[in-house]
């Protein structure tokens, strides 16, 4: 399987270029965020053979001598090997590794030679007093697992989308676990599992006081279990304190904020459409990535398909750098408010299938209590495309291969 461009990222990366910013790419572990610095590497050489590019990554043996070393003798040890009068591109690769990493990035950041780019896996990057440290300093990138157009080009298996869908939503967009899922779905479970592990040991764990790993899978399993549904920390400690696992809301609370800081679920609130304001109750708590779903849980595919097919619809969302909501209209539900990068608004419902009357008449209510005039659509695995009193119809594979306007 050939390497693929991530053409989204690298043209953010392109237009960022020069600009006094710190360009930060975070997400999930292995979702190939250090790949995606290595091509923008060799866009920028391609531009310029002669640039001068440091790329600093702390699991290359070259590197290991700076781990444990104080962030001063890191900022000098780059100062010292880029190049004088010209701008030094510098690249750090899990710069959270880094003790007191804040203080390197605001050093940098100032220097003016230096065009700064770095990545990271967890949310503590952008928070509490690096926010504010970095305020109005710092452009955040979140990098996701491949979508199913970068599958389908990773992987060559154009001839057959539909088939290829049930391969993705059941393997993911972790590259490793795709060339592993070429041998047999066993070896890229066994990577995902090993990836959760990681994810645990080194971004949560070790950050975190976390009283009982096994109570800490339940509710990881719990979550994953439970995408596309509404949720609340007080639910998921009831079910579990039933099930013989006691345990209390704040726990879930803080154990459910882990998970989303770790990148391993995105949170999204609700929206009043009527009222126009956010609502912070009854949240729902998307996975990013389907592949950890067989990998934990080893669900079928067809148990929760439409909930499953949200799930990707709302990776899709993010990716095309919309804002996005779950929408309340009196007591009816929209799968999606969507606000794009222009300002406009779209309203998004997801279903699996809607050939039933029954399940079509359901999934078109919500539509018919909002009195704006902005676009509705409905996203469905059916072939049939079209209208429904104004609302448009269309099939999921078409609308996530199709390429933005």
């Amino acid at each position: 399987m050939k390497e693929i461009l991530r053409k989204s990222y690298l043209h953010t990366l392109s237009v960022l270029k020069d600009k006094n910013l710190i360009k930060v790419a975070t997400g999930v572990r292995r979702c190939g965020k250090s790949t995606l610095m290595r091509q923008f590497q060799s866009v920028l050489r391609s531009e310029n053979p002669m640039v001068s590019i440091l790329a600093i990554n702390m699991d290359k043996p070259e590197f290991r001598f700076l781990a444990e070393k104080h962030w001063k003798e890191i900022y000098d040890y780059i100062v010292e090997h880029f190049k004088k009068n010209e701008t030094n591109y510098v690249f750090i690769d899990e710069v959270q590794n880094i003790p007191e990493f804040e203080k390197l990035l605001e050093g940098l950041y100032v220097h003016p030679q230096i065009d700064l780019y770095v990545t990271g896996s967890n949310a503590f990057l952008l928070s509490s007093e690096l926010a504010t440290l970095l305020t109005g300093r710092a452009y955040e990138i979140n990098v996701l697992p491949f979508s199913f157009a970068d599958y389908l080009e990773f992987t060559g298996k154009i001839a057959n989308p539909d088939r290829a869908f049930a391969e993705y939503v059941q393997t993911g967009g972790f590259p490793e676990a795709i060339r592993l899922s070429e041998s047999g779905n066993h070896f890229a479970n066994e990577y995902l599992r090993t990836v959760f592990k990681n994810i645990y040991e080194n971004d949560i764990s070790k950050r975190y006081t976390i009283y009982g790993e096994e109570s800490y899978r339940e509710v990881v399993d719990f979550l994953i279990d439970s995408v596309g549904s509404s949720v609340s920390a007080g639910n998921i400690a009831k079910v579990l304190t039933a099930n013989k696992k006691k345990i209390d809301n704040k726990t879930v609370s803080k154990y459910i904020n882990t998970l989303v800081e770790a990148y391993l679920f995105y949170k999204v609130n609700r929206y009043d459409i009527k009222g126009k304001q956010h609502l912070s109750t009854q949240e729902k708590y998307y996975l990013v990535d389907l592949g950890f779903r067989n990998a934990l849980l080893g669900k079928e595919l067809a148990t929760d398909a439409g909930h499953l097919l949200e799930n990707i619809i709302y990776l899709e969302l993010k990716r095309r750098n919309n804002q996005v909501w779950i929408g309340k209209t009196n007591n009816l539900e929209v799968d999606f408010v969507v606000r794009n990068k222009n300002g406009y608004t779209q309203y998004i419902q997801v279903s699996q299938t809607v050939q039933n009357p029954t399940t079509l008449s359901r999934e078109l209510t919500p539509f018919d209590a909002i009195s704006d005039h902005n676009e509705k659509m409905l996203i469905t695995m059916d072939y049939q495309s079209g209208t429904h009193n104004g609302v448009k119809q269309i099939n999921a594979i078409d609308w996530l291969l199709k390429k933005e306007s």
